[in-house]
């Protein structure tokens, strides 16, 4: 089965921040392996913005030392890179003066659609729509991506909100959050709404509870003065897991369109209760007796608060929920480097077999990284004459395994979302209102720790986190499933 290429419209896309460490890593490869796809047609141009005083070769030279370091080696083909890095341009800007944007504005085209990259920090969102009209670069069809953190809070993503709002309509804005352009993830839309076998049972009439985990091994690797200021609940909880949560529990679209899926997750966030100060664990990961710090930012605040782990336990109230607990945790330096999403179903309401002690649980695992894929765990009969003896096996579907070598080709994240924006394809994108909703419902849990003077609790790197998250889901009966 190939993987089918729609080239997409003739486009003009401005990356603010073209030499930052995201358009290196993430925002140019991607670019690179669409055009190597066939995706982005030969009448396409990129064009980096800096403040740095380059020519366009030598950013041409950084764009191929970004794709020899970021793209696989077998991606690597000397022709491609070459036609690529052709409709590759740039202009030295400045974000807050006029500098650069006259120049800018000659290098737009009429009849194709304009698209700019905020890769930029947020407090820069705003300069940059004023002048992207001002200078009259971007028109009534323009297509504006801003990364996240989008606000620290709701008072100042309600006012990027309303910077953004004087210069471009609701339809013209992308906010995005890579977690959605993942392949599992949007699969997980399709096991629930095109399967008959799973939608029946995809309520708290079946399901137990749902299990979040997003397990990292990193450090905070030199992000340590901004991550004192945001922590794993502003920076993983607010927007990648409220995603996920919101797939998972939301009704079913009219329509698979963009606003219609906002509109059902929008719902979800709506219908979350306030978090008990019980139901949450912040941790902070501690030096090993092989030396490093206990949290990157202690060397600068020793008496930092910030959380670097946290577990949550999140009970929706609406029809299809209620009763139903979702566990989320999320937290760095633990044992392994883990994505998944785990729906643990009800135990049947009868038995027939004498011996039930082998029974265990039907979870649907959706597993995010590494290994995209999905596993089913089923009961059935242990082989063998000794009677009718059950045991727990996987029905395991990975990518690679059902796809073969297509698994291979299938697009990176910033890939098929950049895409996405090209075609004004808003599905996998975050509203306006969305955005805030979520950040009224996180507030006043940072607010409640805040004020109460909450310490993180320590825990080993390299471990599971804190002990407290493991009797978070004890006291319920419940244990986390194993990072691994």
């Amino acid at each position: 089965m190939a993987v089918r290429v729609i080239p997409v419209d003739p486009f003009d896309l401005v990356i603010f921040g073209g030499t930052g460490d995201l358009a290196r890593r993430k925002i140019l490869p991607g670019l690179y392996l669409r055009f190597q796809a066939g995706q982005m047609t030969a009448d396409s141009r990129i064009i980096g913005a800096a403040r740095a005083e380059l020519t366009e070769e030598a950013f041409r030279q950084s764009v191929r030392d970004s794709i020899t370091e970021f793209v696989p080696k077998a991606k690597q083909e000397e022709a491609v890179i070459s036609a690529f890095l052709d409709q590759i341009g740039y202009v030295t800007i400045d974000a807050k003066g006029e500098g650069g944007w006259p120049a800018l504005k000659a290098m737009m085209r009429p009849g194709v659609v304009r698209a700019f990259y905020f890769s930029v920090a947020p407090a820069l969102f705003g300069d940059i729509a004023e002048r992207l009209h001002l200078h009259g670069v971007a028109d009534g069809d323009s297509r504006i991506v801003v990364e996240k953190p989008f606000g620290r809070d709701l008072a100042s993503a309600r006012a990027l909100n309303e910077v953004l709002a004087q210069h471009f309509k609701e339809s013209q804005i992308y906010r995005i959050d890579h977690y959605l352009g993942k392949e599992t993830v949007q699969n997980l839309m399709a096991v629930r709404f095109a399967n008959i076998l799973f939608e029946p049972i995809w309520k708290a009439e079946y399901i137990d509870h749902v299990q979040i985990t997003v397990a990292e091994t990193v450090d905070v690797a030199g992000r340590g003065a901004y991550y004192d200021k945001s922590g794993a609940m502003r920076d993983m909880v607010q927007n990648h897991m409220m995603q996920l949560l919101c797939l998972i529990a939301m009704e079913p679209p009219y329509h698979f369109d963009p606003n219609a899926v906002r509109d059902e997750k929008l719902k979800v966030i709506r219908a979350l209760d306030p978090v008990k100060p019980d139901d949450i664990v912040r941790g902070q990961y501690r030096a090993s007796d092989k030396g490093g710090d206990s949290y990157a930012v202690h060397s600068e605040n020793p008496e930092t608060r910030t959380e670097s782990y946290i577990a949550l336990k999140v009970n929706i109230s609406n029809w299809r929920w209620k009763g139903t607990p979702f566990y989320l945790r999320t937290g760095k330096k633990l044992r392994a480097r883990s994505s998944e999403i785990a729906i643990t179903f009800r135990e049947p309401p009868h038995s027939i077999f004498d011996d039930h002690t082998g029974w265990r649980e039907n979870v649907l695992v959706i597993r995010l990284q590494p290994n995209e894929g999905m596993e089913m765990m089923v009961m059935i009969k242990e082989p063998g004459p000794g009677g009718m003896r059950l045991t727990q096996v996987p029905l395991d579907m990975s990518f690679a395994d059902a796809l073969g070598s297509e698994a291979n080709d299938v697009p990176d994240a910033y890939e098929r979302l950049i895409m996405d924006v090209i075609r004004g394809n808003q599905t996998l994108f975050m509203r306006g209102d969305e955005v805030e909703a979520a950040w009224a419902w996180a507030d006043p849990i940072i607010q409640g720790w805040e004020s109460r003077g909450d310490k993180p609790q320590l825990y080993d790197a390299g471990s599971s986190g804190p002990e407290d998250a493991l009797m978070l889901m004890h006291r319920d009966g419940r244990r986390w499933r194993d990072i691994r």
